[in-house]
């Protein structure tokens, strides 16, 4: 019988070897079987289901405690650690962790994940035949995904981040109840802010399209989210000396995005509220409180006082 790490299998007890546990006949080879390993008492000569895996010496051995996943596989996992040099450790269900290396994470330090994430992945041999955990991809995810249903469009959900691109953030649309879940994507246009590999993250379904995926936003429709940017800028300019800001239509949309976290199309329809409004008024690269409301706003804060 050739052992494979990752895999179960059905072994024989041979024997027991106190302090260590029982030795199980693997063919060309016994395996120990740990006292530490056993989920319920045993005794030569009865046949057990174990995992094989390799031990902190890269010994075969086995363990009766059920992992997550087992070799090919692909399963959700958390993050139990992070190694700036080797990588993520993911927690596997046996009391040991699965190490996804570092190779394996974006170039962007800022896009590695944190203790407490949880990624796609699925279990492979590296080059030793030792175990390890590799990206799910959309091979992997897209046979477990289901076609989006169009009473998405519209709403809200919350989604995992697989993979985090400049251009786009492809992620996995929670399914609830439908199952697994969908796959999505967030266009770089329609994020706040980037996102890291195995964030969770809120998004509205924007478009159903044909093959079941969908598009994605993290800001809400226009008219609900000018009226949230154009409460957001008249409350800055409040707080501001003067009533008074350095920004405008004029202004270039990195600065935008920067300082407010909108596109530049959205600081101009919230700006251009306020203005038919009266709320506030334009004058060269700044911006102003309309006089009225300046003084109301200064008559708030001596109450205050």
């Amino acid at each position: 019988m050739n052992l494979i790490a990752g895999t179960i299998v059905q072994l024989e007890i041979t024997r027991e070897v106190s302090p260590y546990g029982y030795f199980l006949n693997g063919g060309d080879r016994d395996v120990l079987l740990h006292y530490t390993e056993l989920t319920r008492k045993v005794q030569p000569g009865e046949t057990v289901e174990v995992f094989i895996f390799f031990d902190t010496e890269d010994r075969l051995a086995a363990t009766m405690k059920k992992p997550y996943l087992t070799l090919g596989e692909t399963a959700k996992l958390m993050v139990a650690d992070v190694h700036p040099r080797l990588g993520c450790f993911l927690e596997m269900g046996l009391g040991r962790q699965l190490l996804l290396p570092i190779r394996e994470l974006p170039e962007m330090k800022e896009l590695h994940p944190q203790v407490g994430d949880y990624v796609f992945v699925t279990m492979e041999h590296d080059k030793q035949g030792r175990l390890r955990a590799k990206l799910a991809g959309e091979q992997e995810l897209a046979p477990m995904a289901f076609n989006a249903p169009d009473a998405w469009l519209g709403e809200w959900f919350t989604a995992l981040v697989y993979k985090p691109l400049q251009m786009g953030t492809f992620v996995i649309v929670d399914g609830g109840v439908l199952g697994f879940g969908a796959i999505g994507m967030i266009h770089s246009s329609e994020r706040t802010r980037l996102l890291r590999l195995g964030e969770e993250v809120r998004v509205r379904v924007s478009h159903v399209r044909e093959d079941g995926r969908v598009n994605l936003s993290m800001v809400p429709q226009k008219e609900i989210g000018m009226t949230q940017d154009a409460d957001r800028l008249l409350a800055f300019l409040k707080e501001r000396p003067g009533g008074a800001m350095p920004y405008s239509d004029a202004t270039p949309a990195d600065i935008i995005k920067q300082r407010f976290g909108i596109s530049k199309s959205a600081f101009k329809r919230a700006l251009g509220r306020l203005m038919k409004d009266g709320l506030v008024t334009q004058k060269e690269s700044w911006t102003y409180l309309a006089k009225d409301n300046e003084d109301n706003s200064k008559s708030t804060d001596d109450g205050k006082k």
